[in-house]
């Protein structure tokens, strides 16, 4: 008896409903990212910027207390203290540059690289949601930012306390803002390379962190002479974009009460802040950042692999 054709096995479909989803696989994602992050030459790249930045500023906050005045009389230890604060601000934002750099450009080849290359057949052939891949990394990417911010704004920070014997009022808010800025960088470059190459979105989520920078100092100088229409600029751009509005919380939590005072007004200022931000600004902060990972999880859904 001759058998019949055998028809070919058909392909088996992962069932949605038996994918995984649970926290343990979003853990398991971010501490792959956060062991594949630690591993790529911008990171060596990072440190090495840190260092020299952290070097130069040990050096020159060691010249502050030997400073003279213009009466030929070295430098109190409350005038020395008021040079710190506001230096401070100024190497912190070097720093807030440093991060803004390392994670866009991590972000980017995190995600879009790793679908370009074919890596992420490997994840996603298994009954794994995309939801969940991209979570995962999203969260990896935020723990490396943590452990830089920490680290590297803590070393800071001691330099000053060393040097000049500054500790700025409040260094744990500085760096918990300092680190909501560059979560909202690296979930901007996330949403981008989930659309466009690994450079692409690097480079846009730079640009935009450069662009909403200048259109905040912008905003402050229209704020000084009085012009509506060029401080809604600013204003505009941090509802945009909110690293801006969170690099003024950073200022807020790093100078002393008596730099406002001394300054006189901070408006126009780009390395002053007014005063702190508000809770209806934070609140947007966290509507924007839902937003963005829900569009990101949507684009990341959609394209073809």
């Amino acid at each position: 008896m001759t058998a019949g054709p055998v028809s070919p096995p058909r392909p088996v479909t992962p069932d949605p409903a038996r994918m995984a989803t649970t926290p343990l696989t979003v853990l398991t994602v971010a501490r792959m990212t956060l062991r594949e992050a630690s591993r790529r030459k911008v990171v060596l790249a990072l440190a090495a910027l840190t260092v020299v930045l952290l070097g130069l500023d040990a050096w020159g906050f060691a010249k502050i207390p030997g400073l003279e005045t213009d009466q030929a009389g070295q430098l109190t230890s409350g005038e020395a203290r008021l040079i710190a604060s506001i230096l401070l601000n100024l190497v912190i934002f070097a720093m807030s540059l440093i991060v803004a750099l390392g994670t866009a450009f991590l972000a980017g080849p995190t995600l879009s690289g790793e679908l370009e290359s074919g890596v992420a057949l490997a994840v996603l052939a298994r009954p794994v949601r995309r939801t969940a891949v991209l979570l995962g990394k999203w969260l990896g990417l935020v723990a490396f930012a943590a452990i830089f911010v920490v680290v590297a704004c803590g070393l800071q920070f001691v330099i000053v306390w060393v040097t000049v014997g500054y500790v700025p009022p409040h260094p744990v808010t500085a760096m918990a803002f300092l680190l909501a800025e560059a979560v909202v960088l690296l979930s901007l470059a996330l949403l981008l390379s989930s659309l466009l190459s690994p450079m692409a979105s690097g480079v846009l989520a730079v640009g935009f962190f450069g662009a909403t920078w200048v259109a905040g100092v912008i905003g402050g100088i229209g704020d000084v002479v009085g012009n509506d229409g060029v401080a809604r600029v600013g204003d505009i751009s941090r509802i945009l974009l909110p690293t801006d509005g969170l690099w003024h919380g950073v200022m807020t939590a790093l100078q002393a009460p008596s730099v406002l005072a001394d300054a006189g007004d901070a408006l126009g200022n780009p390395f002053l802040s007014p005063g702190p931000l508000s809770a209806a600004y934070l609140g947007w902060v966290v509507v924007w950042l839902a937003l963005v990972l829900g569009v990101s999880t949507a684009s990341f859904a959609r394209r073809d692999i």
